[in-house]
C-alpha cells in the first residue's frame, strides 16, 4: 500500500493508475475509487489548504437515476437514507469514468473535498452522470449543543478579532462578545421550531421576528441581530457560510451588538436536516 501510494501524485491521471486495478469494475465503481484516491492525496483546489480525507463510502441508496425529479433530501429519504447534510452533482458529456473525474475536478473540487461528506453514490445514464455526497444524520460530526454553543461563540470571537470586508463593507476589529443564556434559549428554540416544522425563516409561521422571540426568552436588549443556516453539518460549516454571506458577516462583526446566543436543532424527516440559528443582542 505505501509503494502505491507514493506513485499517485507522480501519475498523469488517478485513473490510470487505478485502472489496471478496476478492469473489470464498473464505471460507476472507478470514478468513485478516483475521488477517493484524490482525497487521499488532494491538490490543486483553488482557494484551500487540502488535507488528506477518509474515502467515501459507497451507498446504493445515494445512487439516484441521473434525471431523478423533485427535492433531494426527499429523494435521498425515500431510498431509505436518512441524510445530515446532501449534495448532488450532475454531469453532462463525459464519455467514461475519467473524462467525468476530470470535469468534476476541475468544476467541483471543494466539494470532492469537503470533509463534511462521508457517503456516495454514482450513478450514469449513457454521457450522463450524478454524484450524489452526503453524511447520515448518524454521522456523529455534530457537537453536542452545548459544547456547539461555545464553539459558535470561540468562532465569532475569533472572526471578530481582526478587520475583516465583508461584501464590499469594511469593519475593523470588534470586541469579543458574552453568552447571553436568553439569546442562547431564543436560538435554540427557532432552530428547534424551523427543524420540526419544516421551515427556513427569519419570521415563524405565527408571525413573530427574532425581537419578539428574544423578549419572551427573557432578552430586553434594544437592539437585535439574527444569522440563520440550514443544511451544515458542523458549528464551522455554518459559521464560514456566515462570513461568506455579506449580510450576515456584517451581523458578526457589528461593534454595536456585545452578547450573542446561537444553537443548532436537527430533524431527519426536514427539507435541511439542520437548522442553526445565531441571535446577536445589546443591552
Amino acid at each position: 500500500m505505501r509503494s502505491i501510494a507514493r506513485r499517485l501524485p507522480s501519475c498523469l491521471s488517478f485513473l490510470l493508475c487505478l485502472s489496471p486495478l478496476l478492469a473489470h469494475a464498473g464505471e460507476e465503481s472507478r470514478l468513485l475509487a478516483a475521488i477517493n484516491a484524490y482525497r487521499a492525496h488532494p491538490s490543486g483546489c483553488a482557494g484551500s489548504t487540502p488535507r488528506r480525507l477518509p474515502p467515501l463510502r459507497a451507498q446504493a441508496s445515494l445512487a439516484l437515476p441521473v434525471g431523478f425529479g423533485g427535492g433531494l433530501r426527499e429523494a435521498v429519504r425515500a431510498a431509505g437514507y436518512q441524510a445530515q447534510v446532501v449534495r448532488s452533482v450532475r454531469l453532462v458529456g463525459a464519455a467514461d469514468a475519467d473524462e467525468a473525474f476530470g470535469m468534476l475536478r476541475e468544476r467541483y473540487c471543494s466539494a470532492l473535498l469537503d470533509p463534511q461528506f462521508a457517503d456516495a453514490g454514482v450513478s450514469r445514464a449513457r454521457g450522463e452522470w450524478r454524484l450524489v455526497l452526503a453524511r447520515s444524520m448518524g454521522g456523529g460530526t455534530l457537537e453536542d449543543p452545548r459544547a456547539a454553543g461555545r464553539a459558535l461563540l470561540a468562532e465569532v470571537n475569533a472572526a471578530r478579532s481582526r478587520a475583516r470586508l465583508c461584501g464590499g463593507q469594511r469593519f475593523a476589529a470588534a470586541r469579543p462578545l458574552s453568552w447571553s443564556p436568553a439569546l442562547g434559549a431564543a436560538a435554540q428554540a427557532h432552530s428547534r421550531a424551523m427543524a420540526r416544522g419544516n421551515y427556513f425563516a427569519h419570521r415563524d409561521p405565527d408571525g413573530d421576528t427574532p425581537a419578539d422571540r428574544a423578549r419572551a426568552a427573557g432578552y430586553r436588549g434594544r437592539q437585535i441581530g439574527e444569522n440563520i443556516a440550514a443544511g451544515q453539518g458542523s458549528t464551522s460549516q455554518a459559521m464560514a457560510s456566515w462570513l461568506a454571506s455579506p449580510g450576515h458577516c456584517a451581523n458578526l462583526m457589528n461593534p454595536m451588538f456585545t452578547q450573542v446566543g446561537a444553537a443548532y436543532a436537527s430533524e431527519a424527516r426536514s427539507d435541511q436536516g439542520v437548522y442553526w440559528t445565531m441571535l446577536f443582542g445589546a443591552p
